[in-house]
């Protein structure tokens, strides 16, 4: 009787296998960026950042950075990118995993470990914005007060505006969250 009021539905479990395929194909998306746009760059300067690697405009970046103070960076200054995609990969597979197995008290705690991961993740991209935002070289050539771009949102450093924001496999991420949530509604009066 008891492993029956646990047990997960039909519905359920597909949404679940659903989000685990969701999560897995976010590995090859970006999942954060940044723009900067200034009157020398109109059509803005991005950087994309994947679960293992940067694309975009990493060194012109870089070369701007420099004037400011702020350490140059690459795939190499983020250890995150090593092992990344295997905790996504890991999280679909447990996804996967309590969708097939159908109990409640393993989605409980999928749920538990989604959310820690999530803020782990934004913490993780804050604290490198903090980071690089703060520790500038005093001998740089232009002198600028310390600064914190947002996570999300616009930042104006000088004659740059800043755009923060998720990307393309944050969204898939997060719509595998709320797949996540539907055995919880679907379920809840088993």
């Amino acid at each position: 009787m008891g492993n029956v009021a646990n047990r997960l539905s039909g519905i359920s479990s597909t949404a679940l296998l659903l989000a685990a395929v969701l999560l897995a194909g976010s590995i090859f998306l970006p999942w954060w960026g940044m723009s900067f746009y200034a009157p020398q760059y109109p059509e803005g300067l991005t950087v994309l950042v994947y679960p293992d690697k940067l694309e975009g405009k990493v060194d012109i970046i870089n070369g701007l950075n420099h004037y400011i103070g702020m350490k140059q960076f690459s795939e190499d200054s983020f250890p995150e990118f090593r092992y990344l995609p295997y905790l996504i990969g890991l999280m679909a597979l447990l996804t996967a995993a309590v969708g097939v197995a159908r109990q409640r008290r393993l989605l409980y705690g999928l749920i538990g470990l989604f959310v820690i991961g999530g803020l782990l993740g934004i913490y993780d991209i804050h604290r490198w914005l903090v980071d690089f935002g703060t520790n500038l070289d005093p001998k740089a050539p232009i002198k600028i007060a310390p600064f914190v771009p947002p996570v999300v949102g616009k930042n104006q450093l000088a004659n740059f505006t800043t755009n923060s924001f998720f990307g393309k496999g944050a969204y898939l991420a997060g719509i595998a969250f709320l797949l996540m949530l539907v055995p919880l509604w679907r379920d809840r009066k088993q």
